[in-house]
């Protein structure tokens, strides 16, 4: 089996061209994403056929479970399917259908490499039922209005919560303290599987530096903290706009990198990163 690691801002995955394969792919993402019996990694990578786009994309977080979607992955897929011809090395846009639906990509080319991908995210989703976030005694135009400050206690720290679906659930704490002071280790699992996100949720801790920098750190559904994470820095953006401490196009300083993401406040969230090939093996299950 013949796979490719690669990484987004340090977030990084494990590839395969799945077209024509049958496998437990959840016990696979957890062998292959061990980073002490495994390859290391933050994800596995499918690439499927697609009915609707140029290709499909499937990924799976090392604990096994399935996510809708994934930024910083999507743009390493991209790559990978364009240097590796299974989508024409010529297009200059490319579709990728997730459980999220179809992504728009565009790569940026330096010399046979793509080095950089900008993404439509697609639009956020705000609505609480939608994120899905579960509050009791909400009326429904509550329900149908962002959530900015939800207070939450969790191990001791006082959160205020904003709540964005980027086609998977966040939840964002803009924190006066520095980031990489806070116990997110900690807090973070327990945040992941608090009882108001049935479907559990990314949490993200924000530092905002000025209009157009922030500084943050993300633990992830299903794979803990990562040095990035892509619909994290988009649910970050939306967040800090609809709160006004930035504006429409804002550099998210993750552990990793740094990740640019546009937002206009009404459509779609596009996010821009590099991409980077670590290596290519043979797995051997």
């Amino acid at each position: 089996m013949k796979f490719t690691k690669m990484h987004g801002a340090g977030n990084d995955y494990v590839l395969l061209d799945a077209r024509n394969m049958e496998v437990d792919w959840s016990a696979l993402a957890k062998s292959i994403c061990d980073r002490h019996r495994g390859v290391g990694a933050d994800g596995l990578l499918l690439v499927m056929p697609s009915d609707m786009a140029d290709v499909r994309m499937c990924m799976y977080n090392p604990d096994g479970s399935e996510s809708e979607m994934c930024g910083n992955g999507i743009r390493c897929l991209g790559k990978y399917v364009l240097e590796l011809g299974i989508v024409a090395r010529d297009k200059n846009i490319l579709t990728v259908e997730t459980m999220a639906g179809i992504r728009v990509l565009e790569p940026t080319w330096h010399d046979s490499e793509v080095d950089r991908i900008r993404v439509a995210m697609g639009e956020p989703e705000l609505r609480l039922e939608r994120v899905p976030v579960a509050l009791s005694n909400l009326s429904k135009d509550m329900a149908d209005e962002p959530m900015l400050d939800f207070p939450l206690e969790v191990d001791g720290k006082s959160l205020e919560l904003t709540f964005v679906s980027m086609g998977n659930p966040h939840a964002v704490a803009f924190i006066k303290s520095p980031v990489h002071k806070f116990p997110l280790h900690s807090v973070g699992p327990n945040v992941e599987r608090h009882g108001m996100f049935p479907n559990k949720v990314n949490f993200s801790i924000v530092n905002v530096i000025d209009d157009h920098g922030i500084v943050a750190r993300v633990w992830e559904r299903g794979a803990g903290e990562t040095l990035a994470c892509g619909t994290g820095a988009c649910a970050i953006a939306v967040a800090s706009r609809l709160h006004g401490y930035t504006g429409d196009e804002v550099d998210i300083t993750l552990p990793g990198g740094v990740l640019t993401i546009s937002w206009d406040g009404v459509g779609q969230v596009y996010l821009e990163g590099p991409v980077v090939e670590v290596f290519k093996g043979e797995w051997n299950s």
